[in-house]
């Protein structure tokens, strides 16, 4: 059986036009990390790295013979990541320093908080990571959101963003 490639089934979610849609995001299970501070951080770097590390060691599972109850093969999702001002001050593209974030990936059903617990010290062993201190599991509703593809260089997200906010 070919593997679940979620980016395909639900294109809604995962292929936004490049026009301002809205999209009601259901209650979804993931791996996070949360942060502050610009994205070029080595704690941001750090907390990716954690968040695939984790990932990968699911997807993996079967391999080392360890097959979860429900287990299917799939691929693993994109990097996703929820950003807001972390001291209320005024927004900045360039002056990142007060960003907060959390950067997730999503998980399978199969996937349970007991089955992170588990794997997490093996993937600390074998990727040593502090952000792996800070990975969680947790399930997320986002809700009614507008979203739409940006194609171009981060300099011109600005005006995505201003497409977005004009929409609503």
């Amino acid at each position: 059986m070919p593997a679940i490639d979620f980016k395909k089934q639900e294109k809604g979610l995962y292929l936004p036009p490049a026009q301002p849609m809205l999209v009601d995001v259901p209650e979804m299970s993931f791996l996070m990390v949360d942060g502050t501070g610009d994205p070029n951080s080595t704690a941001f770097q750090d907390a990716v790295s954690a968040l695939y590390s984790m990932s990968y060691a699911i997807k993996m599972l079967p391999r080392k013979g360890i097959v979860p109850e429900g287990y299917f093969e799939y691929s693993v999702l994109p990097l996703e990541g929820l950003w807001w001002l972390a001291d209320g001050g005024a927004f900045s593209f360039t002056a990142r320093g007060n960003w907060a974030w959390t950067v997730m990936i999503r998980q399978p059903v199969f996937v349970t908080a007991g089955l992170v617990a588990e794997l997490l010290p093996a993937v600390m062993k074998k990727k040593p990571n502090r952000a792996l201190d800070l990975l969680r599991y947790e399930g997320f509703a986002e809700g009614l959101c507008v979203q739409m593809m940006h194609t171009g260089p981060y300099a011109t997200e600005p005006q995505t963003v201003e497409r977005m906010n004009a929409f609503i």
